[in-house]
């Protein structure tokens, strides 16, 4: 458990007035009680961790194609679609982040709830 997720454990302890063990039971019943939600939450939030560390993989494959892109054209070659083809992987990238940003902003939220309940 990192800092963050300490804190967040610690303040929504507090917040219900429950000891921090005494959560941790409750919480851990509770999703115990519904495996089949639990267990879907779970394999989604990793199905898109998936998918953001594949997606970057990719992004680091193009960049090493546009590094001998760019050696090619600096050899005098010529690339006649090269800026539609950086405008793709911009977009692609773009959305990268994006999708890293809204399951970031899920986690924190799902922590609130959490810690609201």
């Amino acid at each position: 458990m990192n800092d963050a997720e300490l804190a967040r454990l610690t303040d929504a302890a507090e917040t219900c007035e429950m000891s921090i063990a005494a959560f941790l039971a409750y919480a851990v019943d509770k999703a115990a009680r519904d495996l089949t939600r639990t267990a879907a939450e779970i394999a989604a939030e990793r199905e898109v961790i998936d998918e953001l560390f594949a997606a970057r993989r990719h992004l680091g494959r193009i960049h090493g194609l546009f590094n001998q892109t760019v050696k090619a054209l600096n050899s005098g070659a010529d690339v006649p679609h090269l800026d539609a083809a950086a405008q793709v992987v911009a977009d692609a990238a773009s959305r990268m982040e994006d999708a890293a940003d809204a399951l970031l902003a899920h986690r924190d939220n799902t922590a609130e709830d959490g810690a609201a309940a």
